[in-house]
């Protein structure tokens, strides 16, 4: 969600008025800035990213990037960047099991080699926060990347990069999550940079393909605003979807469930292409689409082979793919395109965008709102479940103190 100051803010209506109801149509106008926002903050997030990673840093060999919800979506997202544009080892983590499982510090490497970077838009989230504390405890080196300067998140850190937006709403989010891939993909080239794996000429290469990117964003979203239409009739059909894909798509997946779930309330699974094929195709109803993230790369024909697998099972296989993209077309019920084409690394920026337009269509379908808005509050809340007994006494013992 985005910041509390966007114009869905409980100060925007006046003193004492609430925020307006979210409608499913945040979502197109979330979409339709994407590519302005691409162009207009590449160049100002990498010369915060320059500032951030000197020299010094040449040294980091391993990067673990923390968040919950789409913060770790983009994670996984971007963790084959890190490894192939920075030489690092890369590990996408949830909040509570780097907190509480994670071996760091003596149990892992010498200090500073460890860079762990902390993702939440809001910079409030306190899993997030506590997992940038214990790194730090640590000894590994630590960056915020959030939308809110001078939150929990970016004072806790050693450093942050701000990756907030102008004119910001409520709704689900996308723009931040494309601000949040934006970043970390341009601290895995800084990385890269830095440790001599990329010369500086090709790292400026790549940083100009990802400000070129706007326009085959914005294409694909003009293209998506119509076809999404009608897949999004059959998923409320339906009234559940699976997304697949594996790589950096693995992370889009992730990410395109969410938002479903998010702004109409039907129930959207992300999962890996080859784990796909082991549970949820044995899953019914046997007609339940089945969206099939397609980017080009090393994945691609895996994709292809999961998608005729899931038409042959009778699934309505929809695709995520370049236009001209025959291989899996052959198998759609329908493609959603993607304009123009970007490097494996960079594809989570084109292959997301179908999801927001595809949600919003889904949600107006069933005459939903998003975060369950149409529902009245005492359906939203959770009911609280009744109190457990009170243990039996025990011997007094050190109160923790462990911040959760």
């Amino acid at each position: 969600m985005s910041g509390p100051n966007g114009p869905g803010s409980p100060t925007a209506g006046g003193a004492g008025a609430g925020p307006p109801r979210l409608e499913p149509q945040v979502m197109l106008r979330q979409a339709e800035a994407l590519a302005a926002d691409l162009s207009r903050h590449t160049g100002p997030f990498d010369a915060q990213v320059r500032a951030l990673l000197p020299p010094r840093w040449a040294s980091v060999d391993t990067v673990s990037i923390v968040g919950d919800g789409d913060s770790y979506h983009a994670a996984c997202a971007v963790r084959t960047a890190f490894a192939a544009l920075a030489g690092v080892d890369c590990r996408p983590v949830s909040a509570l099991p780097f907190v509480e499982y994670e071996p760091l510090g003596a149990d892992r490497r010498p200090p500073r080699t460890e860079l762990t970077l902390a993702v939440s838009a809001s910079g409030r989230t306190p899993l997030v926060v506590r997992a940038v504390e214990r790194a730090r405890e640590c000894g590994a080196g630590t960056v915020a990347v959030t939308g809110t300067p001078g939150s929990p998140l970016a004072e806790a850190a050693d450093g942050a990069l701000l990756v907030g937006l102008p004119d910001s709403e409520r709704s689900p989010g996308v723009r931040t999550y494309q601000a949040s891939l934006l970043g970390l993909l341009l601290i895995a080239v800084r990385l890269g940079e830095l440790r001599g794996h990329l010369a500086a000429p090709e790292a400026d290469a790549l940083r100009e393909e990802l400000a070129a990117l706007a326009d085959p964003v914005a294409a694909t979203v003009r293209a998506a605003r119509e076809r999404c239409r009608e897949p999004a009739e059959l998923i409320a059909e339906a009234g559940v979807l699976s997304v697949v894909g594996s790589g950096p798509s693995y992370g889009t997946a992730l990410f395109a469930a969410a938002k479903v779930v998010e702004t109409s309330g039907v129930l959207a699974v992300g999962q890996d292409l080859e784990e796909w094929c082991h549970v949820e195709r044995f899953a019914r109803p046997p007609g339940m689409p089945v969206v099939v993230v397609a980017a080009p790369g090393r994945s691609h024909g895996h994709a292809v082979r999961v998608a005729e697998r899931a038409a042959s099972l009778g699934r309505r296989v929809i695709a995520v793919a370049p236009e001209d993209d025959a291989d899996v077309a052959r198998h759609a019920w329908a493609v959603l395109p993607v304009a123009g084409r970007a490097r494996e690394e960079f594809s989570p920026l084109l292959h997301h965008v179908f999801a927001a337009p595809l949600a919003c269509h889904l949600a107006r379908h069933l005459g939903r709102a998003p975060f369950l808005a149409d529902l009245p509050p005492a359906a939203r809340a959770p009911s609280s479940p009744p109190s457990p007994p009170s243990p039996p006494s025990l011997p007094s013992s050190p109160t923790s103190t462990t911040s959760r």
